[in-house]
């Protein structure tokens, strides 16, 4: 018996990739995605076995796409400082964000609800990528680029200057409550790339060693008063 096209599991995945920032993880169905497919439901079962392993399998091909194109352009040449990566890397992951905003929104939203398949997606995923960008963040540190700060803390205000901007941005825009004018200026000035990319160098700017401090200045112990 010939074995079925993977055109299907394809399909498939198409389905769900489209349904899930509608249905969420608890509200998506076998039958939703066979139906929107055009696919037999035995050859959900055929490909994927359980609902479970369906969400799984959605979640992870939304984010291998990002995370091939991620480490393929931030592979180290060599003439790039790590803020230079820092910069490819951090362009990479906000046309991602901007890109699959809903996608992203509804698996963070699934995660801290108690969906264990979300919550098993980002504790998976989110180390991938993440340990780079800390690597790349500690390099640029120690090479005297970037100032001296607790790595998570500047981590955390990159999150904040690019990625939140980026997801709520979307949100809003594909929300359909604003005038539309007020969308198409949030689009053009918030979304686009070249929005992006001011955000992340003026991140970076914020980030980047002040001349003539490379250091922390060390506390100085305080002065013993005479006679004590």
């Amino acid at each position: 018996m010939p074995r079925p096209s993977r055109n299907l599991d394809r399909a498939l995945l198409a389905a769900g990739r489209e349904l899930l920032p509608r249905t969420g993880c608890a509200g998506l169905t076998i039958r939703q995605v066979a139906d929107a497919a055009g696919v037999n439901i035995g050859m959900f079962h055929y490909h994927f076995k359980t609902r479970e392993a369906f969400l799984r399998a959605v979640m992870l091909s939304t984010y291998e796409e990002m995370y091939q194109r991620f480490v393929g352009q931030v592979a180290k040449p060599a003439d790039f400082t790590p803020v230079e990566q820092l910069r490819t890397a951090f362009r990479v992951i906000a046309r991602f964000v901007r890109d699959n905003h809903l996608f992203i929104g509804r698996i963070w939203a699934d995660a801290m609800c108690g969906e264990a398949v979300a919550r098993d997606f980002l504790r998976e995923s989110i180390p991938r990528h993440g340990a780079m960008i800390t690597a790349l963040l500690f390099e640029g540190q120690r090479a005297g680029l970037l100032r001296p700060m607790p790595v998570p803390q500047a981590l955390a205000f990159c999150m904040g200057a690019i990625g939140a901007p980026t997801l709520f941005g979307g949100a809003m825009v594909d929300g359909g409550e604003l005038p539309k004018a007020l969308a198409r200026a949030i689009a053009k000035s918030v979304l686009s790339d070249a929005a992006l990319d001011e955000r992340i160098d003026l991140a970076l700017v914020a980030l980047a060693v002040v001349p003539g401090q490379t250091a922390r200045a060390k506390p100085r112990a305080p002065r013993r008063k005479e006679g004590s």
